[in-house]
């Protein structure tokens, strides 16, 4: 028959005497207690250490990923990039040229008079360069019908060189006879631009006055 054991009995000042199994439990609680102590001074700390790194691996990761993507499909830019350059290049030079300019700026005049518009007003102003093109403002008024104007854009249109015009300030209005009243001719007055390519020669001057312009800011 096992003995019990009294606790109140102990004296904590004669651990050493105390009997076996109270000895054993004594340095099991003890050991459960270092642990537990270990593990909120230390083992605690580095799991909150391994959460923000994992966190941290898991954005670095998907960053890759990312990065990844757009460096696999960097060549391919690339190549498309080439090709719209090639085929802006191309478009250029259906442009009218530096010498070809006059003569478009007549055709023009010449295409409305054709359609039986009245020129009024038509005077070109000084060219403005642009990175790798110019362009040409005309104030003009004209005067014609419908039809007239119609003809006259068709007229354009069939011209030998490529024609980009860009309208500015247009009104467009009938003209009103000596009563008033308005009547089926119009009036169209206000700005448009015309473009041309610029040749390398002139590339180069229009970026040394750029830079020159940027530098003396």
């Amino acid at each position: 028959m096992s003995k019990s054991i009294d606790l109140k009995s102990l004296d904590f000042n004669d651990a050493g005497n105390w009997p076996t199994p109270i000895k054993a439990a004594a340095t099991a609680i003890i050991a459960m207690l270092v642990l537990l102590l270990a593990w909120q001074l230390i083992i605690s700390d580095k799991s909150d250490v391994l959460a923000s790194l994992k966190i941290k691996e898991t954005g670095l990761r998907s960053d890759y990923e990312v990065k990844q993507a757009r460096a696999s499909n960097l060549e391919p830019l690339k190549e498309q990039l080439a090709q719209m350059e090639t085929m802006l290049q191309q478009m250029l030079r259906q442009l009218p040229s530096r010498t070809e300019m006059p003569d478009l700026i007549v055709d023009i005049s010449q295409t409305a008079l054709a359609s039986g518009i009245s020129n009024d007003l038509f005077q070109p102003g000084a060219e403005v360069a642009r990175e790798f093109y110019a362009e040409k403002p005309i104030a003009l008024r004209m005067t014609g019908s419908y039809h007239q104007f119609g003809a006259f854009v068709s007229g354009v249109a069939s011209l030998p060189r490529v024609v980009i015009m860009t309208m500015h300030d247009i009104s467009l209005k009938p003209l009103q006879d000596k009563s008033g009243a308005a009547s089926d001719t119009l009036v169209l007055a206000g700005t448009v631009k015309t473009y041309r390519y610029l040749d390398e020669e002139e590339v180069e001057e229009a970026a040394k006055a750029a830079d020159a312009k940027a530098g003396g800011r």
